[in-house]
């Protein structure tokens, strides 16, 4: 097992993605904080994980838009398993306007889920990597979407291009102190709609033939994650289905 004994926060774990990459890194070997806004999401993927993986997953309710609730958060994990190897900010929402029906309401809500929360998780678990002087893994699921524009939203293609030049900015700011910083990109990945969203009816035109799954995207996480990685930081590792090749 690769990450064995590790602990590793996942944002946004509660489901789909983060909830695959969860399920994943304890597969690993992996501790896992299982953060979701809404607590029992995080304890229903928790306790599907402990089921597997007897005490490994912590589930925590947080707001990742909100400072003191990211502090109370890591220092859960802390008191709780005592170190914090790693961290994947995985949360994120869509808009679904153009500029010219976005309000600003809007705006500062996906803009908020979306890039400061992973400005937010990132500042306070790397206070934690460099106190504890051991190096780490910070990991950023961005989307193709932040390397283009949508005609069906503004502020989603917005944060995930934040993503991008902010994790490289940590990977150049935290690299003395031995934590790598790497992002994600998948693009299409079979999921659940959001609540109130409209279904998904997504046509498969990549070149591998077949839509992503979170376990696609879980598999280029637990590589970062380990040790196989510590050459690879202010890297992308694009999970599209060569989508980007043409």
């Amino acid at each position: 097992m690769r990450l064995q004994n590790r602990t590793i926060i996942v944002t946004g774990s509660g489901r789909n993605i983060g909830e695959g990459i969860a399920h994943t890194l304890a597969g690993e070997g992996a501790r896992v904080a299982v953060v979701d806004i809404i607590r029992e999401r995080a304890e229903a993927v928790a306790a599907a994980i402990n089921a597997a993986h007897p005490d490994t997953a912590l589930p925590i309710a947080c707001d990742v838009t909100n400072s003191t609730n990211v502090q109370e958060m890591v220092a859960r994990v802390v008191d709780v398993w005592g170190n914090i190897y790693g961290l994947v900010n995985n949360v994120g929402v869509v808009d679904r306007k153009d500029i010219l029906e976005t309000d600003e309401a809007e705006w500062d809500r996906v803009i908020n889920v979306s890039l400061k929360s992973v400005f937010l998780v990132s500042k306070y678990v790397a206070h934690c990597m460099v106190d504890q002087g051991r190096g780490g893994r910070i990991i950023n699921i961005g989307s193709t979407s932040g390397l283009a524009g949508r005609t069906g939203a503004v502020a989603y293609p917005s944060a995930k291009a934040g993503v991008y030049n902010l994790s490289r900015s940590l990977a150049i700011q935290l690299a003395p102190h031995g934590i790598r910083v790497n992002t994600v990109t998948p693009n299409r990945i079979l999921t659940e709609a959001e609540p109130g969203a409209p279904p998904r009816t997504w046509q498969v035109t990549n070149l591998v033939g077949r839509q992503g799954t979170p376990q696609d995207v879980a598999a280029a996480v637990a590589f970062l994650a380990s040790d196989e990685a510590d050459f690879i930081t202010g890297s992308d590792i694009t999970v599209d289905g060569g989508v980007r090749a043409g």
